[in-house]
């Protein structure tokens, strides 16, 4: 989406710094990184020091890494992360069983986990169900009302009619809507990205959002911590609220060890005014709407909602707002907005990795253990757990017809040598697997049977699935999902598909690099 337009005209809150390693080194992420070396070799030294003067030491770390090993038996965790750590203590035996012991442990984020668990349960009533929608024949038939009750389970996540849905195939379309919906705020404006970055795309919605601020439209932005290392500085909620817009980093970044650096806010949500949301892949970084190049052409897609549904996004951003927040307001924001088209049923649903529950995951292998024709499927990664790989497998041997598109051009050569180390099994079982040549896919689109879709930000790859916080929204014959299927096969004709000749004919460092990076795939 390249423009014309000057850049002095954008609203930019950093002035434009040095890059790369000495920006780093001079911020306030440096420091944090230097003290988090020196917490390190203190850890170091006090061992070193035990091993010295302690000669039954050897012996007690012995018995801890026994311990350790039938500890993780008994652990309810992924067998494939069993066996990564298996490994792991067979190579290391004391290191891996400390880092194991750390891991679980949770060290750091006990209290975010209680926190986020009170706020769910303190909240579970605040969106009630209306039971004659999960009464419909169409809606029982199919099973969507089992998925539900599933979901609720977790949160509060009704099943929506009165919500009109509209797909974006590219993030240039998503953001010239966000455009126009944005100019017509007049209540609240709550956006939670997992990537921020100052250029044309957050320069032009920034500018809005000033000067619905200065209009007293209640703006709020929230982005994961670690844009702190990347694309923010530090100060920036402060520069924010000079605009008189209130915001705030998701666990940002500090110098004590922690498991809760782990977590990161992987969500993309906009909530105007509780009457539209959009939800997707799509961060407010330019390559994002390919106005700058990485990685070749950006496929991503978004969808926007209007109507009943929008409250479920409302809801899931007050829910991670009010973390940090001694007085929580929920009411005023959840009013019901009248809203007579109806266009299929939507659930809006969010993943928390505190709670145990693999909900991104199950609601995938839901749609494929259901599928009666097709399931296909985009996604940016493909570091798949032992579940999950059985299900594209199972559906693909008994008929269903299963087709993946990623990345032709990748972002994380570890990661893309890590998805070709599934190609083999999964194209051996039926699963037909398609590479995007103009570039990089970071979609993640399940649809299914001209029936179901799911578009969000739920990757298949272990952070999304198992570490992150996701959101993502589930559509039921919505007369959006004919043109998600058409945007798949569109998307298709630009692609390369995987064949056994061309997995045997792999570049030697792919298919090294996989089978290193398979043994660690589950800790990535």
């Amino acid at each position: 989406m390249k423009t014309n337009e000057p850049e002095e005209e954008l609203l930019r809150l950093i002035p434009r710094q040095r890059k790369g390693i000495l920006r780093l080194v001079f911020s306030r992420v440096g420091i944090v990184v230097l003290l988090l070396i020196l917490e390190l070799n203190l850890l170091l030294t006090a061992y070193r020091w035990l091993s010295e003067y302690f000669k039954w030491f050897a012996g007690a770390q012995m018995v801890f890494a026994v311990l350790m090993v039938f500890y993780l038996f008994r652990n309810e965790m992924d067998a494939s992360a069993k066996l990564t750590w298996l490994v792991l203590m067979m190579l290391f035996p004391v290191p891996a069983s400390v880092m194991l012991w750390f891991t679980e442990a949770d060290i750091g984020h006990r209290l975010e986990r209680d926190r986020m668990t009170e706020m769910i349960e303190d909240t579970r009533g605040k969106l009630l169900q209306k039971q004659e929608t999960l009464r419909k024949p169409e809606i029982v038939s199919s099973a969507t009302d089992d998925l539900c009750y599933y979901l609720n389970r977790t949160g509060c996540f009704p099943l929506y009619e009165n919500t009109e849905v509209e797909y974006f195939a590219l993030g240039e379309y998503k953001f010239r809507a966000v455009l126009e919906e944005l100019k017509k705020a007049e209540k609240f404006i709550f956006l939670e990205y997992f990537i921020i970055a100052e250029g044309f795309m957050w320069g032009s919605i920034l500018k809005i959002l000033a000067e619905k601020a200065a209009q007293g439209v209640d703006v709020r932005v929230m982005y994961d911590g670690m844009c702190e290392m990347s694309t923010l500085t530090a100060d920036y909620p402060k520069r924010m609220e000079k605009l008189g817009i209130r915001c705030k980093p998701f666990s940002p970044i500090s110098p004590f060890l922690s498991t809760y650096f782990n977590y990161r806010d992987h969500r993309k949500i906009l909530v105007i005014d509780g009457v539209t949301a959009f939800n997707g892949g799509v961060n407010l970084a330019d390559e994002y709407i390919n106005h700058i190049e990485r990685f070749g052409h950006w496929k991503d897609t978004a969808v926007m909602l209007k109507g009943e549904a929008v409250r479920s996004f409302t809801l899931m951003f007050l829910q991670m707002w009010n973390m940090t927040e001694q007085e929580m307001q929920w009411d005023k924001f959840l009013d019901f907005v009248p809203h007579e088209k109806t266009d299929g049923y939507v659930m809006p649903y969010c993943d928390c990795p505190l709670d145990g529950q693999h909900v991104g995951e199950n609601v995938y292998m839901d749609i494929l253990s259901r599928a009666k024709h097709y399931v296909h499927i985009m996604t940016p990664y493909l570091i798949l757990d032992n579940e999950l790989e059985a299900a594209l497998k199972f559906a693909a041997q008994r008929g269903i017809d299963v087709r993946l598109i990623l990345p032709g051009i990748p972002d994380k050569k570890a990661a893309y040598a890590l998805a070709k180390s599934h190609y083999s099994v999964l194209v051996r079982a039926g699963v037909r697997i398609y590479e995007y040549i103009p570039g990089f896919v970071h979609a993640k689109v399940f649809v299914s049977d001209d029936e179901k879709a799911v578009v969000g930000t739920i990757n298949l790859d272990y952070r999304s699935l198992y570490h992150h916080f996701e959101c993502a929204t589930y559509l039921y014959k919505n007369s959006c999902i004919p043109e998600i299927e058409a945007d798949f096969q569109q998307t298709l004709e630009k692609c390369r598909e995987v064949s056994p000749e061309s997995i045997r004919h792999e570049k030697l460092f792919y298919k090294i690099t996989g089978s290193i990076m398979k043994l660690i795939a589950p800790l990535m």
